[in-house]
């Protein structure tokens, strides 16, 4: 595979080159590679956490009588206050 940069990511890995604390291009390009998958792995994870508590709670709710947006609020209110 060929690739090409644009001169913005050319200086960038030459930076990180000039520091030392990579041995080649191919170190650098490997690396950021490498910490793409575990951002997206990441990601993905956060994504399923999210819609487990989505699914909890409308699964709580059901459970659970209404209650009007201003109470809703003030109970918010009071529970930072309390943290405080």
């Amino acid at each position: 595979m060929s690739i090409s940069l644009t001169p913005d990511q050319e200086r960038l890995i030459q930076t990180k080159l000039q520091s030392g604390k990579y041995r080649s291009a191919e170190e650098v390009l490997e690396i950021a590679l490498r910490l793409l998958d575990q951002y997206d792995r990441a990601d993905g994870e956060w994504v399923e956490d999210v819609r487990a508590k989505i699914d909890a709670a409308i699964e709580a709710s059901t459970h659970t009588p209404p209650i009007d947006g201003e109470t809703f609020v003030n109970q918010i209110l009071e529970r930072f206050q309390q943290a405080h």
